[in-house]
């Protein structure tokens, strides 16, 4: 037994060294990408903060941190919209084709500039994980689901994979269509964060989600049409990249579901209903923004007080 656990280990340890023989040498001594090991122990520590800090923030008031959220977000709308300037310029000064591109390993000026592009994709993963940070010092540990964890956690982890091996070529498509979602995302949730008076700008969250889902639908095509022409690209990785994407059109799809379409206040939902609207931790939620609801008070019946026999919104 002990003597097959032994050679389990050196097989594994002789792969992930003939591995490391065929890796981008350009990429090597860049930050973060001589090892797995920061990656790993950044996304372990992330998994921790989820688990820990609900329990911190227990019996703690929630932070605000309004004007740390909108410089983050808009902060976040900036470098994505870097990445996507720096990876379209760089892919077209390349002459990339968007059917079929074979990574190019050469020092060429606008090849290095596309894989320098992609790094800084891989690290805005990374940032990213702020998202659920953020969440936890606010409390909204509701917004802190298994598609939110899953999402922040292997985009990152994963993609030190892409950018050690292929940071270049096909990679670019995907990170391309994906900074610039995020760029309207952050957008989203930047203007959000500057209050209450722009929520009648913001009917447009709903449509994040489509769009999300309309990437992931895009990505199978591009992945699966590049193997039916056969395009010289790692095999296994085009594989994983649609077995991936499927994951998240069933957890995006699902999400999409039970937050637009399944009837707030149904058995299924197990949520009661407020003025329309699903009530949560003693609050209606529109927007990301919290309005607390007393039914307690004298005078206010289901959430709205009476006024001369009619109800007033509050």
């Amino acid at each position: 037994m002990l003597s097959t656990v032994s050679e389990l280990i050196n097989d594994t340890l002789r792969l992930y060294t003939w591995s490391l023989s065929i890796a981008d040498k350009r990429v090597e001594k860049w930050p973060l990408m001589q090892s797995p090991l920061p990656t790993l122990a950044i996304s372990t520590l992330y998994l921790l903060i989820v688990w820990l800090g609900p329990k911190f923030m227990k019996n703690r008031e929630p932070f605000q941190l309004r004007y740390l959220l909108i410089f983050y977000n808009f902060g976040m709308v900036i470098l994505n919209f870097f990445i996507f300037k720096e990876l379209f310029l760089g892919a077209r000064a390349a002459g990339y084709s968007y059917i079929c591109q074979t990574v190019d390993y050469s020092d060429d000026e606008n090849e290095v500039r596309v894989a320098s592009a992609l790094w800084w994709y891989y690290v805005s993963k990374g940032v990213e994980y702020f998202d659920t940070v953020f969440f936890i010092l606010r409390k909204k540990f509701n917004q802190i689901s298994f598609l939110h964890v899953y999402h922040h956690c292997t985009m990152f982890t994963l993609w030190w994979i892409g950018i050690k091996w292929v940071a270049g070529g096909q990679s670019f498509f995907g990170a391309h269509m994906n900074a610039l979602i995020h760029v309207v995302m952050y957008l989203y949730y930047g203007l959000a964060a500057c209050g209450p008076h722009l929520q009648k700008y913001l009917w447009w969250k709903r449509y994040l989600t489509i769009l999300q889902l309309v990437q992931f639908h895009v990505t199978i095509g591009h992945t699966a049409l590049s193997l039916y022409i056969d395009c010289p690209f790692p095999k296994w990785m085009h594989w994983a990249l649609i077995v991936y994407a499927i994951t998240f059109i069933f957890l995006f799809a699902n999400f999409y579901y039970r937050t637009y379409k399944e009837p707030k206040g149904s058995a299924r939902s197990g949520k009661p209903v407020q003025n329309g609207k699903a009530v949560q931790n003693g609050g209606v939620y529109t927007n990301c923004i919290v309005h607390k609801v007393d039914n307690h008070k004298p005078g206010v019946e289901n959430g709205r007080k009476k006024r001369k026999g009619k109800a007033k919104r509050e």
